[in-house]
């Protein structure tokens, strides 16, 4: 899934139903884990994305564990403090991809659920 720290995102399809998974490079916020849409700055939003939106349940295989999340998209002042904090500490190119295009990253926490 390539350098850095890789979590196995699984969401459910939005348009199959069926389970769709993804590798994404996170950071630690506290119990969460912080991933950001950037599509490499394209302009439309990545499908994993697009299925949160559409069910925020998902699953995240990390450190070798499953753990069931909840996503939930930050907001201001939150947004802009953590994506800085996430381009410092995963790659500067984030910044690059924001201004490649006119949306909003999302800049989305995973939250373990608890039952």
């Amino acid at each position: 899934m390539g350098p850095g720290r890789q979590l196995l995102l699984v969401t459910r399809g939005r348009k199959t139903g069926e389970p769709r998974s993804v590798g994404l490079t996170y950071i630690n916020d506290g119990d969460r884990w912080i991933v950001v849409g950037s599509n490499a700055g394209e302009d439309r939003h990545p499908a994993w994305w697009l299925n949160l939106k559409e069910d925020p349940a998902a699953t995240v295989l990390v450190d070798g564990h499953s753990v069931l999340v909840t996503a939930q998209e930050l907001e201001e002042p939150e947004r802009t403090e953590v994506f800085a904090r996430f381009a410092a500490e995963v790659d500067e190119s984030y910044l690059e991809y924001q201004k490649r295009t006119s949306r909003r990253l999302p800049v989305v926490a995973l939250t373990r659920t608890t039952m």
